[in-house]
C-alpha cells in the first residue's frame, strides 16, 4: 500500500491538565503517514481519487480550533477518528509532540497507529 504524508504540521490548541493551560492555546506539531492506493490518482492525474492531504491539513487545524482536551493522548485518539471517517482512510500512523511540555527535553508526546494496512 502506498503512503501519503503530511510532516511538521503545526496546530494551535487548548491542551494540558493544569488550570494555567486551560486558558491559553499551545503549538502541538503533527506528523501522519496514511494509506492509499495511488494508483487511480495517478492513471487519470486525478485530484477526486487522491488522498487531498490540504483538505486533511485544513480539517486537522479546524480540529485543533475547537479541541479543548486535557491529554494529547485523547487529542491524538479523537484526530484519529476524525480523519479515518471523514476520508475514508484506511490506516494512519499519527505522531503528536508537545513542545516545551517538558523544559529539559525538545517535544514530548505519543504516536499511535490505527486501522489495517
Amino acid at each position: 500500500m502506498d503512503r501519503v504524508f503530511i510532516e511538521g504540521l503545526e496546530v494551535d490548541t487548548v491542551i494540558g491538565a493544569y488550570d494555567w493551560e486551560r486558558g491559553i492555546r499551545q503549538c502541538l506539531r503533527l506528523d501522519l503517514s496514511f494509506a492509499w492506493d495511488n494508483r487511480p490518482a495517478a492513471a487519470g492525474d486525478d485530484l477526486s481519487k487522491a488522498l487531498d492531504y490540504a483538505s486533511v491539513s485544513a480539517r486537522i487545524q479546524a480540529f485543533a480550533e475547537v479541541a479543548q482536551y486535557q491529554l494529547v493522548e485523547t487529542f491524538a485518539e479523537r484526530l484519529a477518528d476524525v480523519l479515518m471517517s471523514e476520508f475514508d482512510i484506511p490506516w494512519l500512523h499519527l505522531k503528536l509532540t508537545k513542545p516545551g511540555a517538558v523544559p529539559a527535553a525538545k517535544g514530548v508526546g505519543v504516536e499511535i497507529e490505527r486501522g489495517c494496512r
